[in-house]
């Protein structure tokens, strides 16, 4: 009975990292209407909006220091959320999140002072090396996988400046403001690209979509996930993304991955795994900032 039970937090994991990635196919495939800039505008804004609405974050009271990490987070979330949709737009979805995975799982191997941290490094070294030797990064446009490690630098800076928003304000305040902030910052960018395609009702329609999927829906299945279910598990379970958004791009765009990108993506998830497994085995023995960074390894929470 006790495993049956997990089954209910495990699925609602494993139904926001579907939701999240499918989102993302179709971010792909609104592409062509509203430029990558535009769905990424469309994206911020309409999460924003239903963040600031739901959580009604309190403006006063915060000091400059609150208001600066805030700000700083929703930069880095605008610059993750821009860089990666730049790169899904110039190649396959499974590998940019596979590439995009390396920044959080680098920054984990560099928070941990253990050797068998190496082991996880050089699994995904290799998992690199085969997508680069095995025709795989070798054949896919330079631009795109740049964007993709770019987008991954910039997902391990919103992992140290989520954690500092989420000492500074209650529950998701700082999230929702920081949300907001991303949404300004990315509105002229997304003006400048698309102009009027932005409020056609088809692709606001579409946006929307997109912004429920990728963000709103997710992050409310894994807090209730995370209610009942031990924060190894859920990391463990979020490495699993790559493998998710190479199946997301197979049935919603047709982006078949061959044997060795499927092996390389298998190499980069498993590397993931262990260096969560690594860094939650220090955080039970007291050492708290592995278990802090192990929390957030695979966490894209309205990334």
């Amino acid at each position: 009975m006790r495993g049956l039970g997990s089954l209910g937090p495990v699925g609602l994991v494993l139904a926001g990292g579907i939701s999240v990635q499918f989102g993302g196919a179709l971010a792909v495939t609104l592409m062509p209407r509203a430029g990558a800039l535009g769905v990424v505008t469309l994206r911020l804004a309409v999460a924003a909006l239903v963040m600031l609405v739901i959580c009604r974050p309190r403006l006063r009271g915060h000091s400059r220091t609150d208001w600066g990490t805030v700000i700083a987070f929703g930069v880095t979330m605008a610059a993750m959320n821009g860089l990666f949709y730049q790169a899904v737009a110039r190649i396959p979805l499974g590998l940019a999140v596979t590439l995009e995975v390396l920044g959080p799982l680098a920054l984990s191997v560099l928070a941990s002072r253990r050797a068998v941290n190496l082991v996880w490094a050089g699994l995904a070294l290799c998992g690199v090396f085969l997508l680069g030797g095995g025709g795989g990064v070798g054949g896919l446009d330079p631009l795109g996988i740049a964007f993709a490690l770019a987008a991954g630098l910039a997902w391990a800076l919103y992992i140290v400046f989520s954690a500092r928003t989420g000492r500074r304000f209650p529950q998701a305040d700082g999230l929702a403001l920081a949300m907001g902030v991303a949404a300004v910052l990315f509105l002229p960018l997304g003006i400048v690209e698309s102009g009027g395609r932005l409020v056609d009702p088809t692709t606001l329609a579409l946006g929307a979509a997109v912004a429920v999927l990728s963000s709103v829906l997710p992050y409310t299945l894994e807090l209730l996930a995370l209610r009942r279910l031990p924060a190894p598990t859920f990391a463990i379970l979020m490495s699993l993304e790559p493998a998710i958004a190479a199946t997301a791009g197979f049935l919603i765009l047709d982006q078949a991955l061959t044997t060795v990108e499927a092996l390389a993506i298998a190499l980069v998830i498993g590397a993931s795994m262990g260096a969560v497994r690594t860094q939650m085995g220090r955080g039970r023995r007291g050492e708290g900032r592995g278990a802090g960074v192990s929390r957030c390894l695979a966490a894209r929470v309205l990334a």
